[in-house]
């Protein structure tokens, strides 16, 4: 049985056939069947959902902070599929597995803690890390970041 925390607000758009056998959980709230893709749109992680009950070419792109499916997104995180290459650190992040951190592209909150995604030196794939270990691994960093921000809206 899928998991409550797999829905979401899907954006309506035109459907050409109804979705087969398919309940909706409430008005406008449809249940994610799998992550299919991930990307970067003007610095901000979207992920293409494939909705239960419908075809692949109902999929559409939806902003992370939007998802309520953590389970699906650490599963596709974690698959050949997401496009990561396969790691013998499973399940060790980039401090874990002794990399430099770079810079923090930007904070969100996931799983219900605050996380920064992290760019390491000398590695191209953004990782996400728990912004207390960042706190204690990576200070400057973090007030750097924080700074930048300031900055930013300072002008």
């Amino acid at each position: 049985m899928a998991s409550t925390n797999t829905t979401v607000r899907k954006r309506r758009k035109k459907q050409m056939r109804k979705p087969e056998k398919v309940e909706e959980l409430e008005p406008g709230v449809f249940e994610v069947e799998r992550v299919v893709s991930r990307r970067v749109r003007r610095g901000h992680i979207e992920y293409l959902l494939k909705w239960k009950g419908y075809p692949d070419d109902q999929n559409t792109w939806e902003p992370e902070e939007n998802l309520h499916c953590a389970d699906l997104i650490t599963a596709f995180i974690n698959s050949d599929e997401s496009g990561l290459p396969p790691s013998e650190f499973e399940d060790r992040n980039g401090f874990a597995r002794g990399l430099k951190p770079e810079k923090i592209i930007r904070v969100t909150d996931m799983f219900g803690e605050l996380m920064y995604l992290m760019k390491w030196k000398h590695v191209d794939q953004l990782e996400l890390v728990l912004a207390k270990e960042a706190n204690v691994k990576c200070p400057q960093l973090v007030i750097a970041f924080y700074q930048e921000r300031l900055n930013l809206g300072g002008n």
